[in-house]
């Protein structure tokens, strides 16, 4: 690939009319492409049949289209599929789709590793190798619809693989836009989740948002000491200042933010830690959803029993919340929360993670 050539892939619609139009090219060309690359799938030139022939050419000639490569699409029991992708410089991410949760979910990664170092995560044992960019979270979408015949088929998207959305605001935002182009595959932000530790800075951008997601916030404690061993990033962001940014958080009519709560047995699935959770949601519109840990090798922790997590949920809704229970897909194919990770990588130290955390 000549490094002159632009990546179709990493454009918005408007980014495209502007780099036609340095080529003498019409905008309508742009809505052309979108529609073969996102509604269709279709990632070669050549086979763009309603476009010219010397356009063709062209293109060719000065851009490209980056899109993830499958190097393994692994079937769980349960119909989940968790595929490894591998993109343009060799890093491999991998990404999740999970039928009927009601509806068809694409479980996406915003990293190459993660930077967070949560402590029931395996994805956090990789650290943090690079950034995605917004091509290559798009690009997963474009993947997984096509391997899962759901390009013109309504689907959802919850980015909840590997990565901090917030910890790479501007490529995940600009995914979302791409991906909410009418010409392209015109997902509603609220058919889209975005799963956050509770980066501050982040969630308050994210508050001014044109295209505002829905939010979930991985709590996973009611005390901060808690939590900031399981979730380091709580030294920076505790409780109070998340829970602030929360109340604050602009809601349409009927939205809720979802608050992620994983129960590690004998840790945090405790009566009293389900009381507390019931007073520092006092005032918020949520839902909570409790997450029995997926346990896996290397994660120190166990799962807690059905009676305990049936306990917890129990003193939540006599609380008055609004509660549900995850059921774990995937976890004989590693597809479950928390045990996203593949193995390689340069990753940057935990000093340095931290230090760009804290930016």
């Amino acid at each position: 690939m000549s490094p002159s050539r632009n990546d179709l892939a990493e454009l918005e619609l408007r980014e495209l009319e502007a780099d036609l139009a340095a080529h003498g090219v019409e905008p309508f060309h742009a809505r052309q492409l979108y529609r073969w690359v996102y509604k269709r799938g279709v990632t070669e030139f050549d086979r763009m049949s309603d476009l010219s022939r010397d356009l063709r050419e062209m293109l060719k000639r000065e851009f490209t289209i980056g899109t993830p490569r499958v190097v393994s699409d692994d079937r769980s029991i349960d119909g989940t599929r968790k595929f490894l992708l591998e993109l343009a410089d060799g890093r491999r991410v991998e990404a999740v789709f999970i039928p009927d949760t009601p509806a068809m979910t694409f479980c996406l990664s915003t990293q190459v590793g993660c930077a967070m170092s949560c402590g029931f995560c395996l994805t956090g044992r990789m650290g943090l190798v690079r950034n995605l960019t917004a091509g290559e979270i798009a690009g997963q979408v474009r993947v997984l619809a096509g391997a899962t015949g759901l390009l013109d088929l309504p689907f959802n998207i919850v980015l909840m693989g590997m990565g901090e959305p917030l910890h790479n605001y501007e490529h995940t935002m600009k995914a979302l836009r791409v991906l909410h182009s009418e010409h392209g595959l015109a997902v509603s932000p609220r058919r889209v989740t975005l799963s956050t530790v509770g980066i501050v800075p982040g969630l308050e951008r994210l508050a001014h948002e044109p295209l505002m997601p829905n939010l979930a916030i991985s709590l996973h404690a009611t005390r901060d000491e808690q939590r900031s061993e399981l979730v380091p990033p709580n030294r920076k962001y505790p409780l109070a200042a998340i829970l602030d940014a929360c109340r604050r958080f602009p809601l349409k009519k009927r939205s809720r933010i979802t608050f992620e709560y994983v129960l590690l047995s004998g840790v945090n699935d405790t009566p009293e830690d389900a009381r507390r959770l019931v007073r520092l949601l006092a005032g918020i519109k949520s839902k909570v959803n409790l997450i029995p840990l997926n346990p896996a090798p290397g994660i120190p922790y166990e799962r807690p029993s059905d009676e305990r997590v049936d306990r917890f949920a129990q003193i939540l809704a006599d609380g008055h919340l609004t509660v549900s229970v995850r059921k774990s897909r995937g976890r004989d194919i590693r597809a479950a929360c928390g045990q996203l990770i593949v193995e390689g990588g340069s990753k940057k130290s935990a000093a340095q993670q931290m230090a760009l955390l804290m930016r």
